[in-house]
């Protein structure tokens, strides 16, 4: 029997939740002579370079970090690292399969649904959107089509209420680390058959469009609040109030009434409320734009003139 150690992996992700696993499975003892994450991104209005969360975690334990500008272009450096097995979650890119049959025991990925449900870039948004009440990561063979090899291993989380976007990133990341612990060095040894998905059960998790950032007001007040759970704290959904986006991180439903025009701003002992079909809804945590994210109320004590104004 083999350990951690024996074997050499590559790591390829990117964003925060990966870079979280990526930590923790270094600290476990896993062997990692490379990352390959996107390349460095330029934030804000200076421009500023900002290395990937994975490339900062990769330099902290001096692993040598990869960007390829687009990997099915540039991935013959891989041969030479000589990987055993390449784990990936949230790379960000589709994987070419050239790259695929490089290891020796193949490409396994870290998907955040459970597979065959949610397919695709946003399986966590989609998932709070449809007020699904858990999903999980499923350990999956990569093959060259989007999320649909041999699954290896799955587990549960749960979405509580307050969970949003960024908690439950957490929670999978959590469970990212667990199931490779749990699972990986039994794959490797030989003793995990793995299990072809159901096509009939597939459903698929799109990218979130920027176009739908925009709150749609004329939802119900709970497909409202999943919608703000889903893009919080990031990109962060909006409604705009006199033609200036107001971004809403947190939002909960206030009482059920329909006694104004949809989108109605109220204010009702100091809680600041707008006006659902079916529900008044209360703001929590906003953005107006140009500004910092602030508390509701707060945004209040200056702008009193906004109550009766209507949010598109």
């Amino acid at each position: 029997m083999h350990n951690k150690k024996d074997y050499r992996l590559i790591y390829m992700g990117t964003p925060e939740m990966s870079a979280t696993t990526f930590e923790s499975l270094i600290k476990s003892g896993w062997n990692f002579v490379a990352l390959i994450s996107q390349e460095d991104k330029e934030v804000g209005r200076k421009h500023l370079l900002v290395e990937t969360p994975t490339k900062v975690v990769a330099k902290k334990y001096n692993i040598p970090v990869y960007q390829p500008h687009k990997i099915r272009e540039d991935y013959e450096f891989v041969k030479e690292l000589n990987p055993d097995l390449i784990l990936t979650f949230a790379y960000g890119q589709i994987i070419p399969q050239g790259l695929l049959d490089i290891p020796k025991y193949g490409c396994l990925n870290l998907h955040g649904s459970l597979l065959p449900k949610y397919r695709g870039a946003a399986p966590i948004q989609r998932a709070i959107i449809n007020d699904e009440k858990e999903t999980g990561i499923t350990l999956m063979e990569m093959v060259d089509k989007m999320d649909a090899g041999r699954m290896y291993a799955t587990i549960k989380v749960k979405i509580e209420d307050k969970d949003n976007y960024t908690s439950l990133m957490k929670k999978l990341s959590e469970a990212g680390t667990k199931i490779v612990n749990d699972y990986l060095l039994k794959y490797l040894n030989g003793d995990l058959l793995g299990k072809t998905q159901d096509e009939s059960k597939v459903t698929f998790a799109n990218k979130i469009t920027p176009e739908e950032e925009h709150l749609n007001i004329n939802l119900t007040a709970k497909e409202q609040i999943n919608y703000i759970r889903a893009l919080s704290n990031a990109p962060g959904a909006y409604l705009f109030l006199d033609n200036q986006k107001l971004k809403i991180y947190e939002a909960k439903i206030y009482r059920e009434e329909n006694k104004k025009p949809v989108g109605t701003i109220l204010l009702e002992d100091k809680h600041l409320l707008y006006q659902a079909k079916d529900a008044l809804i209360e703001l929590i945590s906003i953005q107006p734009q140009g500004k910092n994210k602030m508390v509701a109320r707060d945004y209040l004590n200056g702008h009193l003139d906004i109550i009766g104004k209507i949010l598109k």
